[in-house]
């Protein structure tokens, strides 16, 4: 299968399936040198981990990281990080009944109509507990931007109609409710809807946003590999987003140039910077220095368990009502995925632009020889 491995000099090649015996990542090209243990990756998986409240699907999976390779005495070696996470309480048997028939809103025909099989357990590499090595990734790759100065936090912007309030902000809130919202009037609002939809069998869809601080001016490339374009690339490819958006996104197609350009100023302590952020931290593809600002918006979770309509393998019209353990909404656990692919996509670009001048190449290797180290 194509398409598994992300990422240009920092990969992650992503493996497994949500019913097999397992799933994981294997990382290539993170720097030897980094401190990286086991708990690090555990407290990302844990965010995204089904079983915990009210609004996440009851399959209990501890999901605890094996680190495989590439790890010694707590550091990194250089060599590929190979990371594995064992499925320990599948439920096969749920999808019996749905075998032979395609579910709406899946990938079931889909994947059918380019493989000629699929896995009907859960959905197999379509399910969303490929995510999995996706966020052991980006705890790998946000590690090395911590390292750096660099932070990525992603958060529930809004479920359904339900938006968090910029008045009533607080990053520490996320953490308080099962809806990771930094607003806790709007989760009490978001929670009291979602029960309304769960009491009918049916599901919400969602909004989640992501922010990058400390990112310094001059990360991405200007043409196919733009720092909002591999970003939105990234985000696209998390199974149920069906929408990206920087900075002030869509709302500028209703602006004018005159008010959506960022004047320039000059701070006697940070040096050049942008007066306001329509922009979102990017220009002409490339990072700006101030806030990347990202946005997600996911759809309603497809299994729902009222009536649906649809066809078997056979092109038979039924009706099915879905079973199993499924999430009322995804965005809460998405959050952490969201956060994962944005770390290791500006990880792997802010790598790829260390070779963007001639002067710092100089700067690193005539260091070296100054103090006689081997390169």
């Amino acid at each position: 299968m194509a398409g598994s491995t992300w990422g240009t000099l920092l990969t992650m090649t992503t493996w497994g399936e949500s019913h097999g015996k397992g799933l994981g990542v294997v990382i290539d090209g993170c720097p030897a040198g980094l401190n990286l243990s086991e708990e690090d990756i555990q407290k990302y998986l844990d965010r995204r981990k089904p079983g915990q409240g009210r609004f996440t699907t009851k399959r209990q999976e501890g999901d605890e990281a094996e680190i495989l390779s590439g790890v010694f005495q707590g550091k990194t070696t250089g060599t590929p990080i190979s990371l594995a996470v064992y499925n320990r309480d599948q439920r096969s048997r749920d999808y019996d009944d749905i075998k032979d028939i395609y579910r709406p809103g899946h990938a079931d025909y889909t994947f059918d109509a380019k493989y000629g099989f699929r896995d009907y357990r859960g959905g197999g590499r379509s399910s969303g507990r490929e995510t999995i090595g996706r966020v052991a990734a980006g705890a790998v790759a946000a590690k090395l931007l911590e390292s750096l100065g660099v932070t990525v936090i992603a958060y529930t912007r809004s479920i359904g109609p339900i938006e968090a309030d910029p008045d009533r902000f607080d990053l520490e809130e996320r953490f308080a409710n099962d809806l990771c919202m930094p607003d806790a009037q709007a989760a009490r609002k978001a929670a009291a809807y979602l029960e309304q939809l769960m009491a009918a069998g049916d599901s919400a869809g969602g909004v989640a946003e992501c922010v990058v601080d400390g990112l310094p001016a001059g990360i991405g490339e200007p043409v196919f590999e733009k720092l909002d374009a591999r970003l939105a690339h990234g985000a696209m490819s998390i199974g149920a987003v069906k929408g990206v958006e920087i900075g002030d996104g869509f709302l500028t197609a209703g602006s004018t140039g005159s008010v959506n350009n960022d004047g320039f100023i000059r701070d006697p302590d940070k040096g050049i910077k942008k007066a306001s952020n329509h922009a979102g931290g990017i220009l002409g593809g490339i990072s700006d220095g101030s806030q990347v600002v990202l946005r997600a918006a996911l759809k309603p979770t497809p299994s729902v368990s009222c009536v649906q309509k649809t066809v078997s393998r056979l092109g038979e019209e039924v009706e099915t009502v879905i079973k199993g353990r499924h999430d009322p909404i995804v965005v809460p656990r998405a959050v952490v995925v969201l956060e994962a692919m944005t770390a290791f996509t500006v990880a792997d670009l802010l790598l790829v632009s260390m070779s963007s001048r001639l002067d710092r190449i100089r700067h690193f290797f005539h260091n070296q020889m100054k103090e006689n180290r081997p390169i």
